[in-house]
């Protein structure tokens, strides 16, 4: 009996997730799918899940539709720089709130962890202000400098050089290390997983960014991917299957990248008291 119900507990938990892995992929399917069609197809009803004939000169006019290689060159500049920079503060702040003694401590940390309740769209107008007294609109300076920061990224490091005892660090100021030779020798290497999961968040928000690009930037020069995709939204309409192509070159970098390094997001998230 128990038997019985335990065999019915798997099959109802792996239909489960079949079921959402399905809902996940299908939004993946049909944009693969719509990328082969004729314009005609991709608007027709009842719908076709795979076209009859397959139009591969939609890839074509789609990477030549707009100058996708320059947004290319900028999404991997600016994910590149921000997700380095957002890595080196939160391993300094991290370290700083977990070893260090200064006074207001606490306080500050409790301050800094309520603006994760601010939402981002808050931030757009007065970093926009910011940036436009500098005159950076419309530069690197403009898509990397607000970014260079997260105190997500900080909270979760702290987490994970929490669980390094304070015994060591202190044992390792005795033994003459100074706290820039501990924190790259002891805590980094230790914390490998939260960095690589921290790193892929950030590199995955940065290339799907898409609503400060737009506002920063005013030249074809500067734009990144997924602002480039407007290229295909005209006043007559929208070319759904050159449009669905183009959307393939944005995504497939990074769910290649996802499915590469997964386990170390997994492993970071669940090492740092996050789950739930």
């Amino acid at each position: 009996m128990k038997k019985m119900k335990k065999t019915i507990k798997q099959v109802v938990v792996y239909g489960l997730l079949s079921l959402g892995a399905i809902t996940m992929l299908l939004p993946f399917f049909w944009m693969i799918s719509t990328a082969f069609k004729t314009g005609f197809e991709s608007l027709q009803t009842p719908v076709t899940w795979w076209p009859k004939h397959l139009v591969w000169e939609n890839w074509v006019n789609a990477w030549y539709a707009a100058p996708f290689l320059r947004y290319l060159i900028n999404s991997v500049i600016v994910a590149a720089v921000t997700t380095v920079g957002q890595i080196f503060t939160a391993i300094l702040a991290a370290f700083a709130f977990s070893k260090l003694n200064f006074a207001g401590k606490n306080l500050l940390f409790t301050i800094l962890l309520a603006t994760m309740m601010v939402p981002v769209e808050m931030l757009i107008i007065p970093n926009f202000v910011t940036l436009s007294q500098f005159h950076l609109i419309n530069t690197y300076g403009a898509l990397i400098l607000p970014w260079l920061g997260s105190f997500f990224a900080v909270f979760t490091l702290r987490q994970s050089f929490n669980t390094i005892p304070d015994q060591l660090y202190y044992a390792a100021r005795i033994d003459g290390a100074s706290d820039w030779q501990f924190l790259w020798s002891v805590l980094v290497p230790n914390a490998k997983s939260s960095i690589t999961a921290i790193g892929l968040l950030q590199v995955i928000g940065s290339w799907n960014s898409f609503m400060w690009p737009l506002i920063v930037t005013n030249s074809e020069t500067m734009r990144t991917l997924p602002v480039g995709l407007q290229a295909f939204s005209t006043d007559s309409g929208i070319n759904y299957p050159e449009l669905m192509a183009a959307s393939t070159f944005v995504i497939l970098p990074m769910a290649l990248l996802y499915i590469c390094f997964n386990k170390y997001v997994v492993a970071g998230i669940s090492n740092n008291g996050l789950k739930g």
